[in-house]
């Protein structure tokens, strides 16, 4: 007996109708979708061109550039000790992917907008280009991190930054491995910490002595960001103590330096980008700053790479809800649309509200950075920092959280963020994990009060906006009186005392910030909703756990 054929395609099911799934998030626009960021953008750099923010924004939201990063995170960096004959070249190489995600990144400005367009608004600029690429691929953001942020540090030798400085700050790519006085475009990375010591840079053990006008280091670095960089800034000792390097990775003439690279880190997540442990034999190196003032020179660059742990946390934010948010739009469950469902608003606008918070405190802290005078350096000193510990902490639960809202398509590698979710915690754990963080802030209030006292005055203009600010202000200047009092007093057990409940002094610390910030510049749903949602007696601990008085429907459509 014969069958008609079937009217289904070769290969597949008739039960096999795909349907009540949301449509693939591709080629649309990251920056005119994401209200918050438009805002934010007018209110820290409104000689922004919003035309170009545009352009970025639909290129890092085209399916090309989306798959790109797919590419560029499965097809990790692979290390490439010696060629064929033997000979050891200590390469990095990369999908072809990655190169072109961070070349668009590169020549858009990414690194250098701030340096070429010095003024008002220029870092806020900057951070939401950086920004915009992050959110879609966030391991190549390491290198512009790092290019972006050693400007300050070179220029403490003008004729290094001579050199150095238009070519880190050139709005163009090179990735070839040719002495760098014949490129127009660098990159820079960094190797301070070492498997002894960590973020306890002082217990380094590498060793520098001058051999003419350079001078040539020895030891070993446990961890080197993007190996492939042109140049690194590197710490070691000299007699006078522990000092600052520009080590280039091809030598002038054409020769390769000896920067050997022992091994690329396996890593939870940032599969992108290049992590490595390498050693010095011999390296040569150029003196950067005083010698014995290391530290103080390379400050100057942790400082900026602390800045975009803030950016990088952020966009990693804006990613999670936008998908969650997505998702929700494009699936119906029990009868109405998951958006539609009040259970799952709850949630977006919740982690939309964790997102709005971030994306106008990373522009302020940006545009803080324009801001030579001495208020604004004491404001920043602090802020900077409370903002890095609270925003990257945040990051990982928020993801998990948005990711939990697809459902099994959250878990599995087809979908954005599951990846994010493995990157998140790098923004905390780099340039200073929480601990580090905190300790820092400590050490600012006790050998810098004055920053205490910036960073009091910015919260002031937030009080009468909402009584829980009020109330939360209240208890903060108290605590910060006392710990004061401590960190100042020598006494090794008040001291103690002070750096147990850390923590939660930097906690409150950034929740008023963020809501103070929030105040000066967000919508007042957005504001007040902050307030009541962090800062008042019926705060929730996880997400979607909201107040009865948060603006649910503003905050969802927003997303």
């Amino acid at each position: 007996m014969s069958h008609a054929p079937s009217a289904t395609a070769p290969g597949t099911s008739a039960t096999h109708e795909v349907f009540n799934q949301a449509p693939p998030r591709r080629d649309i626009n990251e920056f005119s979708l994401n209200t918050a960021l438009v805002e934010a953008v007018d209110t820290y750099a409104p000689h922004a061109s919003t035309a170009e923010l545009e352009r970025i924004g639909g290129l890092v939201g085209s399916a090309d550039f989306i798959n790109d990063a797919r590419l560029a995170n499965e097809h990790g960096p692979e290390l490439k000790t010696h060629d064929e004959w033997g000979n050891r070249i200590d390469a990095i190489e990369f999908h072809p992917a990655y190169h072109r995600i961070i070349s668009d990144a590169l020549r858009s400005g990414a690194h250098s907008h701030a340096w070429a367009h010095p003024g008002p608004g220029a870092n806020a600029d900057r951070a939401a280009r950086f920004m915009l690429f992050s959110q879609i691929e966030p391991g190549h953001a390491c290198p512009v991190s790092m290019t972006h942020a050693v400007i300050p540090s070179l220029q403490a030798d003008s004729r290094l930054a001579d050199f150095w400085v238009p070519k880190a700050t050139a709005n163009d790519y090179d990735p070839r491995r040719i002495d760098p006085a014949e490129k127009t475009a660098v990159t820079f990375g960094m190797a301070m910490t070492e498997k002894q010591g960590g973020s306890d840079v002082r217990a380094n053990t590498t060793r520098a002595i001058q051999d003419g006008d350079h001078y040539l280091i020895t030891g070993h670095k446990w961890f080197c960001s993007a190996p492939q960089s042109d140049a690194f800034l590197v710490l070691a000792h000299l007699e006078e103590g522990l000092s600052c390097f520009v080590v280039p990775r091809i030598l002038p003439g054409g020769g390769l330096n000896t920067v050997r690279i022992q091994r690329l880190k396996d890593k939870l997540g940032n599969h992108s980008n290049a992590s490595s442990e390498i050693e010095f034999d011999s390296t040569d190196g150029w003196l950067l700053g005083q010698p014995g003032k290391g530290v103080r020179t390379i400050i100057e660059m942790v400082s900026q790479t602390r800045l975009d742990c803030v950016l990088g946390s952020t966009a990693g934010m804006r990613q999670s809800v936008a998908e969650a948010a997505w998702h929700a739009r494009g699936r119906a469950a029990f009868g109405a649309r998951l958006i539609d469902q009040p259970l799952m608003r709850a949630v977006i606008a919740d982690l939309q509200l964790e997102s709005e918070a971030a994306t106008f405190t990373a522009m302020h802290l940006a545009s803080v950075h324009d801001d030579d005078s001495a208020d604004a350096a004491d404001f920043r000193r602090l802020a900077t920092a409370v903002g890095k510990y609270w925003i990257c902490k945040r990051g990982p639960e928020h993801a998990y959280e948005a990711l939990e809202c697809l459902g099994g398509n959250g878990y599995t590698e087809a979908f954005p963020l599951a990846r994010r979710y493995r990157e998140q915690p790098v923004m905390a754990v780099w340039e200073g994990s929480g601990n580090v963080i905190v300790l820092d802030v400590l050490r600012a209030l006790g050998r810098e009060p004055r920053t205490a006292k910036a960073f009091l005055g910015f919260l002031e203009t937030g009080l009468g906006r909402h009584p829980d600010f009020d109330a939360a202000y209240d208890g903060l200047a108290g605590s910060l009186q006392s710990s004061l009092e401590a960190v100042t007093s020598g006494d090794p057990a008040r001291i103690a005392g002070v750096q147990r409940s850390g923590r939660v002094l930097v906690e409150k610390m950034a929740l008023l910030m963020q809501s103070a910030i929030l105040f000066d510049s967000a919508p007042a749903e957005v504001a007040a909703g902050f307030a009541s949602a962090r800062l008042g007696p019926s705060r929730g601990r996880e997400y979607g756990a909201l107040p009865s008085d948060i603006d649910i429907d503003f905050l969802v459509e927003r997303a």
